[in-house]
């Protein structure tokens, strides 16, 4: 009898370790979905880009099983099991709607990016949504930094020179505001149990600030992957951001020396994120998409010609949250949103310390044609050298696809 009812807890608590547990405003996954990607990567594949790249130092192990032929992945009902290709056979062929440079049509010289379909992902918001997103800062009287502003200037001026170039561009935001219909209020049910689920006071501020980060945080970013995913269909997405380095009251930000330039590929997820269903779903879906070797092979293409235009040094993580990936200093593997739901390789652009001093000086200087001396060196203005650096770095890559 004493047997048997250890046996009933241990199921009992087995089952409760993988209930449902999803991040907030994330649909339940449709673990049939992959289905497709069955007998499409290898055992030395797949636990090569899980070990490496997504789930780092054993962070799946408690949710992915692997054995000889497959792996048997924890969900809220029965384990979802992949098989996978025979290393000695052709594996199936990876359904997806992304194409990898070797894919395209051969370039030409006035056109090194015809055929190539990019999106442009303006990080953040601008406008009233900057403060509310505390992506705004202002010293005295200067021109405000806002972050959201300035993506969208400088997805304005890329987006011209790719299509110079050849490639088809289009947007996941034209505007300032959010591109989700949800507001702050619809979704104060939400944000408290978000709140719940982190184990956060409940008050009326809290709920307030948290119903307003699940818009630009969460509603904002879903939605973006929808039209993504649904209606672009891109072969790559460029998410353009601006970096900081706490800057503490915003109406009297603290400069730093700090300045320093990275990249973003999806990964580094660790145990806890992964005990998330839905994080669990995506990450699969980005390592079974392989979008890695070709995110990182584009990403070292920019950083090669970004980090020789803007001077900028690498940035480090120090943290548990990131691992450096692709043999650069400068490529980073982290778990985000918008390059974990993004279903194609991304490439996440972390440019210039704004409050750090030489880069507020060239925000303020605002846009301007030819050059200025800052620091002693002749710059063109920082929204034209981010555009420009961009530009550059994928006609390098892409201009050399299908040659011998």
């Amino acid at each position: 009898m004493k047997l048997w009812i250890l046996s009933i807890l241990l199921f009992t608590a087995t089952a409760n370790a993988f209930a449902q547990k999803l991040s907030p405003l994330a649909p339940k996954p449709d673990w049939r979905q992959l289905e497709a990607y069955q007998e499409t990567i290898t055992r030395e594949d797949f636990v090569g880009l899980l070990e490496n790249v997504y789930a780092p130092g054993g962070a799946a192990h408690e949710v992915i099983s692997i054995g000889p032929d497959s792996a048997r992945i924890q969900t809220s009902g029965a384990p979802f099991v992949l098989r996978f290709a025979s290393a000695s056979g052709p594996a199936k062929p990876i359904p997806r709607y992304w194409r990898s440079a070797g894919q395209l049509p051969p370039p030409s010289k006035s056109q090194p990016l015809a055929g190539l379909k990019i999106a442009i992902d303006p990080g953040h918001l601008g406008g009233t949504w900057a403060k509310i997103e505390e992506r705004w800062f202002q010293l005295g009287n200067s021109r405000p930094v806002t972050e959201g502003d300035m993506t969208l200037y400088v997805a304005k001026l890329l987006a011209a020179r790719l299509r110079e170039r050849g490639a088809e561009v289009s947007f996941t935001r034209t505007k300032p505001g959010p591109t989700t219909s949800l507001t702050p209020k619809q979704l104060m049910g939400a944000a408290r149990r978000s709140l719940a689920q982190t184990g956060s006071s409940i008050t009326a501020y809290s709920l307030a600030k948290e119903s307003e980060r699940l818009v630009y945080r969460a509603a904002e970013i879903r939605q973006r992957a929808r039209l993504v995913n649904g209606r672009i269909r891109p072969d790559l997405v460029l998410c353009l951001h601006f970096n900081a380095e706490a800057w503490g009251d915003e109406k009297n930000p603290t400069l730093t020396d700090k300045d320093h330039l990275h990249f973003l590929v999806s990964g580094a997820l660790s145990a806890s994120e992964l005990s998330y269903e839905d994080q669990r779903f995506d990450m699969l879906t980005k390592l079974l998409n392989r979008t890695y070797t070709e995110e990182v092979a584009v990403t070292r293409a920019i950083a090669g010609s970004m980090s020789q235009q803007t001077r900028l040094p690498p940035y480090e993580y120090q943290g548990g949250n990131a691992v450096n990936v692709g043999g650069s200093p400068y490529i980073w593997a982290r778990n985000l949103l918008a390059n974990r739901l993004y279903e194609c390789p991304v490439v996440y652009v972390e440019p210039y310390v704004m409050n750090s001093r030489e880069v507020f000086a060239r925000i303020q200087a605002g846009e301007y044609n030819g050059t200025r001396s800052f620091g002693g060196v002749q710059r063109k203005s920082i929204y034209q050298e981010y555009a420009d650096s961009l530009a550059e770095g994928l006609v390098n890559y892409y201009s050399k696809r299908n040659s011998p």
